[in-house]
């Protein structure tokens, strides 16, 4: 998270999600079994940094709002007009910190946290280029669930990538798999297209979101 603003109105700027054109060439570079490193550790790390600002938001909604000057958390009780105020001196109101988030695609449940928790903690200690493009492939062919069931409703990609949600279901049917793609990379695809039966029927009527 970074700053926007300046004093006492500085707002919490969420790291954005990753362009898919990125995504698309990285797993064109897989599928021949060849690895842009630098190029993997761009839409990695973005994709991290994505994810650290999804649970830091979803923290906020809950009550614990990150301050945007010092990284402490601000207990709050989520009524709109409540003043935050952080021992650094950093004070916002609920609802204008509130508004960085709503609409952002940076909201979901516990499973959800617990995907993006272990990629954060997982991507750095990836090794070898194999290991973080497993990491990344496992991460994005994710499901938001009922927690009742444990059915897929939502792929976790529309949080991630800068896509609506239909085009990013059409993105992860699209992305190259091949003979020498990494090993896993197949086996993901293979669950995420039975997943996705799911997913489509949920989000039939909302393709455009």
């Amino acid at each position: 998270m970074t700053l926007a603003g300046d004093g006492r109105a500085e707002l919490p700027v969420w790291a954005p999600r990753v362009q898919p054109d990125k995504i698309r060439r990285l797993y064109q570079d897989d599928a021949q079994g060849m690895h842009d490193l630098e190029l993997m550790d761009e839409v990695g790390y973005g994709l991290l940094a994505r994810c650290q600002s999804f649970i830091s938001a979803v923290r906020a909604v809950h009550g614990e709002a990150p301050c945007p000057r010092c990284g402490a958390l601000v207990a709050h009780g989520r009524s709109k007009d409540e003043m935050l105020r952080c021992e650094c001196g950093w004070e916002l109101i609920w609802r204008d910190y509130f508004a960085t988030i709503q609409h952002k695609q940076l909201s979901g449940a516990e499973p959800v946290l617990e995907l993006f928790s272990r990629y954060v903690e997982a991507y750095p200690r990836c090794r070898s280029a194999s290991a973080k493009m497993l990491a990344i492939d496992t991460l994005i062919h994710g499901f938001h669930e009922f927690l009742t069931t444990g059915n897929a409703t939502r792929p976790v990609a529309v949080n991630l990538i800068d896509l609506r949600l239909g085009a990013v279901i059409d993105l992860l049917d699209e992305l190259a798999a091949g003979p020498n793609s990494t090993q896993g990379v197949g086996e993901n695809r293979a669950e995420w297209e039975r997943r996705v039966v799911t997913a489509r029927g949920w989000g039939l009527s909302r393709r455009k979101e």
